[in-house]
């Protein structure tokens, strides 16, 4: 500002440049969060209508065959650890991608 330098050009050329990569590395690690959420209100009935392919539709129809017939309790056992365990895998996988971006864009790490 001493300078005489414009608003618009302090902006563009040191503000948004360290304002961009904290701002990606929290979208991706806000990513997985939003994965279990939308799942949780498909499971409890608040989110995607019946009939569209959701994990949480998926594990809420599971529930009814946890616990198989008396002679197999364990029958069923694939209808809720497949769609569980894809909302663990793929939450895992943007949560590490958020960690590799934030390994990567930290300017503290840069210097080392």
């Amino acid at each position: 500002k001493i300078m005489g330098v414009s608003d618009l050009k302090i902006i563009l050329r040191h503000i948004l440049p360290n304002a961009i990569y904290p701002a990606l590395i929290l979208a991706s690690m806000d990513m997985g969060s939003m994965v279990i959420t939308a799942s949780f209100m498909s499971f409890v009935g608040l989110g995607a209508p019946k009939g569209y392919a959701d994990w949480g539709q998926m594990v809420a129809l599971a529930r009814n065959y946890i616990v198989g017939p008396p002679d197999d309790p364990f029958k069923f056992w694939y209808t809720i650890v497949i769609p569980g365990g894809c909302i663990v895998l793929f939450v895992l996988g943007w949560n590490l991608i958020g960690d590799a971006l934030r390994d990567a864009f930290d300017p503290k790490l840069r210097r080392r």
